[in-house]
């Protein structure tokens, strides 16, 4: 089941401010606390009220869910710790917000202790206010994917981010000839946003190279299986072979077996500093799957007259008498 939004748990608008945020946390709070709710969801409210407040409260955090949604907020805030291990939901409530919430309320008309629950119950000796340094924003992390094709050749490709408004801004990455999977790169100033003038922090985009139908790469080297007949192994041939840039032309020379790896110097991938990698052709002798009575006889015929290529093998050895 999808998770609610946490702005929409909170009944705060996507701009809304810290002060906003705290005052609707408390409200919510004072409403759902179990000595004040005694509805049999109202734990489970509270627990969802204390995880949106706990990312919304937190600029980094924030800025990671105003990108990215719960997506981008990774697995560890799949739930709000104090609902885990038989604690209870409320135990991670600040200590200024319970005694500005509940203070009156436990202390009572008499002033005594109430039900037993006081500030001192909870982590933390409250906070002393104080005066907000310029803070650099976070870095956001996310998985761009790009195919075979760009990542060899370079490019650029379109990363769309959500601001805090609702409003969508597209921005051109330029990705380098030559990257690997799993490289990164960084969209500067695009990041979670400066607190107290601080300045914007930036993306990090880890990069998923997806396959490519016949090509695959050995760092700068570029691979290519090519299949050719036994008549081209044994007498040679030319081919036509596809490059990332126009095609060339590739001398097989009589006698070429499987697995024979053709190289064509600087034909392959040309990474952005200039350095240039192979094509290597892999040569794959495809036999015949049907042949008529004429067509074995003659290859029969000729099969007598080869050398039988296992007599070099040292295991060959043991099947002489």
């Amino acid at each position: 089941m999808s998770k609610r939004d946490y702005y929409e748990i909170l009944g705060v608008s996507k701009d809304a401010s810290q002060d906003e945020l705290r005052q609707a946390h408390r409200r919510l709070v004072r409403k759902l606390h179990p000595d004040v709710n005694k509805a049999e969801d109202a734990s489970a409210r509270f627990s969802e009220v204390q995880e949106a407040y706990d990312v919304l409260s937190d600029s980094e955090k924030r800025a990671q869910y105003d990108r990215f949604g719960h997506s981008g907020m990774g697995s560890g805030q799949s739930g709000h710790p104090g609902s885990q291990g038989g604690g209870a939901p409320w135990s991670d409530v600040d200590p200024e917000t319970f005694e500005s919430v509940f203070g009156d309320f436990f202390r009572g008309a008499g002033g005594g202790s109430g039900g037993g629950f006081s500030a001192g119950g909870f982590s933390g000796q409250g906070r002393r206010a104080r005066q907000a340094a310029p803070r650099r924003g976070s870095d956001l992390r996310h998985q761009l994917d790009i195919t075979f094709l760009v990542a060899a050749r370079g490019g650029s490709e379109t990363l769309r981010l959500s601001g805090d408004d609702g409003s969508e801004e597209k921005i051109e990455v330029r990705i380098p000839a030559g990257v690997q999977d799993g490289a990164t790169l960084r969209v500067r100033g695009k990041g979670g946003s400066g607190t107290a003038g601080g300045p914007d922090g930036d993306i990090r985009l880890k990069l998923k190279v997806g396959p490519h139908p016949w090509y695959r790469r050995e760092g700068l080297d570029l691979l290519m299986d090519v299949p050719i007949s036994i008549t081209e192994a044994a007498l040679g041939t030319s081919v036509e072979l596809p490059l990332l840039h126009g095609s060339a032309t590739l001398r097989i020379p009589p006698g070429t077996g499987s697995g024979v790896k053709l190289r064509m110097s600087g034909k392959g991938i040309t990474d952005s500093k200039g350095v240039s990698g192979d094509f290597l052709a892999v040569v794959s002798v495809v036999g015949p799957k049907a042949l008529s009575e004429e067509d074995q006889a003659s290859l029969s015929d000729i099969g007598t007259r080869l050398e039988d290529p296992r007599r070099s093998m040292p295991w060959s050895e043991t099947f002489e008498s």
